[in-house]
């Protein structure tokens, strides 16, 4: 078994292993912006993000705070235990594509309607993730969308040697 080192959060800062499980949703009064092809694609005042334990903050904007006209739904699809099944978008512009750059949740379980319809993206597809003032790093590993700024300690699972958590 692996043993987890519990990185201590220092003044304004957030252990991702006080987060609960299962995951929590709370707003964000913080700006978010998503920047691709140096064009705003996403921002908004009114995010929510999810917190569960050894996971970074995964950030869900409102659909009327994202340019869907540069978005198509993919076919790729996958099952949160706690969220439900989730659909995945593709961005199309000007000759570029992201697959699968973000997801949401269309009929998210119970405990999670605020995020219904809210798009979640990628910190690591995207040009630039942005909370607030802050350029947000991706949460390492493939599988998950959290993004890691100076407000948040891990470890984050996703980094090697994770898997088992």
């Amino acid at each position: 078994m692996h043993t987890v080192i519990r990185v201590a959060p220092g003044p304004g800062q957030e252990s991702v292993w006080d987060y609960p499980r299962p995951p929590r949703v709370e707003p964000v009064t913080a700006r978010v912006r998503v920047i691709v092809d140096g064009e705003v694609l996403a921002e908004t005042s009114r995010a929510q993000r999810v917190l569960e334990t050894a996971g970074a903050p995964v950030l869900y904007v409102p659909p009327d705070d994202i340019r869907l006209e540069r978005l198509t739904r993919s076919a790729h699809g996958s099952t949160c235990e706690w969220k439900g099944p989730a659909g995945y978008w593709t961005y199309r512009h000007a000759g570029r594509r992201i697959d699968d750059l973000a997801w949401s949740y269309d009929r998210p379980n119970p405990g999670y309607g605020s995020i219904q319809g809210h798009l979640a993206f990628y910190a690591g597809l995207v040009d630039e993730a942005w909370l607030g003032d802050e350029r947000a790093a991706p949460q390492p590993g493939r599988f998950y969308g959290g993004w890691i700024t100076s407000r948040v300690v891990g470890p984050f699972k996703g980094e090697p040697g994770t898997e088992g958590w």
